[in-house]
């Protein structure tokens, strides 16, 4: 059977860490919960995914089918996205390649797209200057959109041709130069970004760039990204909590700098948003907290004299956004509504639970999902009810990653096919072991299958 026979059945999950019988997401996300993250002996190559007993995986498309860094160099695939829209809606999946150090890796940075339908896959966008390519999103105008993320970093569209596989890249300077990574739409084609970068958590005290800002950028005309203002969100509130306001316009060019001089909050490392209704929603990875001074440099750093990182404080959170009243809350946080994690699994002490969340997606029935950038990588799902402080009353816990090397990333359902969770698998253990995934339940599938 050929390997890429998607799987497009519905990915019906809600598992709560603390072993509940069964979580119910309205939707039909209905399972019964694993009992914890996965442990690393347990890995299995071709199905490096723990699941709920009724699920699926397969691969969609491996580093074997375009080999786009050969020599044992992983292909880092990152993130997806689908033509949302159009004729062909559905049927071509888009993803960057997350390469880094393009001085050692001639190729640069690439963006693929896979045919869902006949599993062909072809490289869209290639190019030696590209340097970390993460973020990717069909914007409401039929263009594909995705970024960089390193300081200044930059934000580019692609205006497919009529065969959607191919097309011509310009970049959008005026979205923001920043270390990109999540990217949202609303419905007036508002642009959404973040900073990725470890912003300090006790205020800038007059550092410039303090970073680890979410963005917002407003075209001056809807469609047309290559003018418009960019601004950034301002929280009067402890950690970045209370009421908050979009700041600006700033300078797109220096809008980490420009961003921190107008009132910027800044985050440990917002790592993607995700537009749910009214909402928005921000990963928020942490990491180690703010520099110390260094007592044998007397300046700011995350080592210590004997050039040791500082101890970190992983946990990471989701903040919630009302783009209406702009309240921002605490959405899912460890130790609120969902546990933290300790130790590893197999280790004396472990706890199951929410550490360094990174890419965000929605599922069909309008839930939150959430998987982290952590070993083990886990998937989370949350409700988006909330309580009277806005945070979600239902954290769950859907699946697991084994592969003891890697992480997943690129969570992604697409509108026209709900029933099929689509995650990457990055810097694998197995060789050629980069790959997109296909999570569904099993006997509930309706792409073709082809014969090798």
């Amino acid at each position: 059977m050929f390997k890429k026979s998607l799987l497009a059945s519905a990915i019906a999950v809600a598992v709560t860490a603390s072993g509940a019988a069964v979580a119910d997401h309205k939707g039909g996300f209905v399972f019964k919960p694993i009992d914890e993250s996965a442990n690393a002996a347990d890995w299995d190559p071709s199905a490096p995914w723990k699941l709920p007993r009724g699920y699926t995986q397969r691969v969609v498309s491996d580093e074997t089918d375009l080999n786009i860094y050969d020599g044992g160099r992983d292909d880092w695939h990152d993130m997806n996205t689908v033509n949302e829209t159009g004729p062909m809606a559905g049927r071509y999946m888009y993803r960057t390649h997350e390469l880094r150090y393009p001085d050692n890796q001639p190729e640069g940075g690439t963006v693929s797209v896979v045919d869902l339908e006949t599993g062909n896959t072809t490289i869209l966008a290639q190019d030696p200057t590209y340097d970390a390519l993460d973020g990717i999103r069909w914007s409401p105008w039929g263009t594909v959109v995705f970024a960089e993320e390193v300081a200044g970093g930059r934000f580019f569209e692609i205006e497919l041709n009529p065969d959607l596989v191919s097309g011509m890249v310009i970049d959008r300077p005026a979205v923001g130069r920043l270390a990109h990574e999540g990217i949202d739409f609303d419905t007036d084609g508002n642009v959404y970004i973040v900073d990725e970068h470890r912003g300090r958590t006790d205020g800038c005290n007059g550092v410039v760039p303090c970073g680890g800002g979410v963005y917002k950028f407003v075209p001056a005309s809807y469609g047309d990204l290559s003018a418009g203002d960019l601004y950034v969100l301002k929280v009067t509130g402890a950690d970045g909590i209370g009421q908050g306001e979009w700041a600006g316009p700033i300078n797109p060019e220096t809008a980490r700098e420009s961003g921190t001089e107008a009132g910027g909050q800044s985050y440990q490392r917002p790592e993607d948003v995700e537009i749910i209704g009214d909402m928005l929603y921000v990963a928020i990875t942490e990491g180690p907290r703010d520099a110390k001074t260094n007592p044998v440099t007397d300046e700011l750093s995350f080592k210590d004299e004997n050039g040791d990182r500082y101890k970190e404080m992983y946990e990471g959170r989701v903040i919630a956004v009302n783009l209406v009243t702009m309240e921002v809350t605490n959405f899912v946080k460890p130790g609120l509504n969902v546990p933290v994690e300790i130790g590893k699994p197999g280790d004396e002490g472990h706890q199951t639970g929410f550490d360094s969340v990174d890419n965000l997606a929605e599922a069909p029935n309008g839930d939150l999902i959430m998987i982290e950038d952590n070993k083990p990588s886990d998937i989370w799902f949350a409700t988006t009810r909330t309580n009277e402080f806005g945070a979600s009353v239902d954290v769950d816990l859907f699946a697991s990653l084994t592969d003891p090397a890697a992480e997943g990333t690129g969570i992604y359902f697409s509108p026209l096919d709900p029933k099929t969770l689509y995650v990457n698998v990055q810097h694998s253990a197995a060789e050629d072991g980069d790959a997109t995934w296909a999570i569904s339940r099993k006997g509930r599938g309706h792409w073709k299958k082809f014969d090798d």
